[in-house]
């Protein structure tokens, strides 16, 4: 089949391969993007796609917490400029709040009480009569634990709770507040930098290790080693994906050499109480969503002979 300029833009964007080696790949896989990707990463031209696409969405994340039960929702506009909107900052903030009894469902966040009247869904078409733009509630979720303290960090903040990365920490301990506090919001700063996949490296989605298995199937076979030693780089492939991306695993940005776990065992002992990181939550702006790019897909077109 014939390769497209945006196919080739696309997978540019979620690999950062070359232009030319995105074609090739495409051409390769019949257009299958995802297929597309696993080619160029056998072939060494691609790291892993860490979620499901590059950010292109605007508007902001909002987080809000309460005592020890923390909540994160995503609102979307279609540009930056409605995202620096005091109306528009003001609905994100009673949305996250209102989150927080939600269970992480966006329908039953749309279906509350907005304050002033009305609800939340009616409030929205309101906004989008007043400001003249589309937005959109996208997606929420809640952490809480029973005894200890719900964390909350924000990154590249607009305003108070709200930013283009939302992160929520969840700490189970009787240790005191400001220990806890202090914590959550080093670990919380990681998880915005680091963009872990899961907590444990049994909590990883067993799709995503089957697909890198298979991968790394495929380069132990180009490896030309025999099939005992082939077997041992697959299953080390995948034992570094899993530490790589598995919060407790991962190394501390801050100091790059110590696992989270013992960062979080360090304090519980420093604390004199016993500290369990339960959960964590990480919203980043319109992660998953592609916006077109018109001229970007013509210059491709034009390099690339689509």
């Amino acid at each position: 089949m014939a390769v497209t300029a945006a196919q080739v833009k696309e997978l540019r964007d979620r690999t950062n391969a070359g232009m030319m080696d995105c074609k090739k790949a495409l051409a390769e896989t019949n257009g299958d993007m995802e297929a597309a990707v696993d080619w160029l990463r056998t072939k060494g031209l691609a790291a892993a796609a860490k979620k499901s696409g590059r950010t292109a969405a605007e508007g902001l994340v909002g987080v809000a917490v309460d005592g020890t039960k923390g909540a994160v929702i995503e609102v979307n506009s279609e540009t930056d400029f409605v995202a620096k909107n005091e109306t528009f900052q003001a609905f994100v903030k009673d949305v996250a709040e209102l989150a927080l009894n939600a269970d992480g469902d966006i329908e039953a966040v749309k279906g509350m009480s907005y304050p002033g009247g009305g609800t939340v869904e009616e409030k929205l078409t309101s906004n989008i009569a007043t400001i003249g733009e589309n937005q959109s509630l996208r997606r929420t979720a809640t952490v809480s634990v029973p005894q200890g303290a719900v964390v909350s960090y924000v990154h590249n903040a607009a305003a108070p709770g709200l930013g283009k990365i939302g992160v929520l920490v969840a700490l189970e301990s009787a240790a005191d507040e400001a220990t806890l506090t202090a914590l959550g919001k080093q670990i919380a700063m990681h998880i915005a930098a680091a963009n872990p996949l899961a907590l444990t490296d049994a909590d990883l989605d067993p799709e995503m290790i089957a697909r890198e298995r298979e991968i790394a199937k495929v380069k132990a076979m180009e490896s030309g080693k025999p099939e005992n030693i082939a077997e041992k780089m697959v299953e080390g492939s995948i034992k570094k994906f899993a530490k790589e991306n598995a919060l407790l695993s991962q190394v501390f940005v801050m100091d790059n050499k110590t696992p989270i776990a013992d960062v979080v065992a360090a304090a519980g002992k420093e604390a004199g109480n016993e500290i369990k990181l339960t959960a964590f939550e990480r919203f980043q702006l319109g992660e998953g969503i592609e916006k077109e790019e018109s001229d970007f897909a013509a210059e491709v077109a034009a390099a690339a002979g689509a």
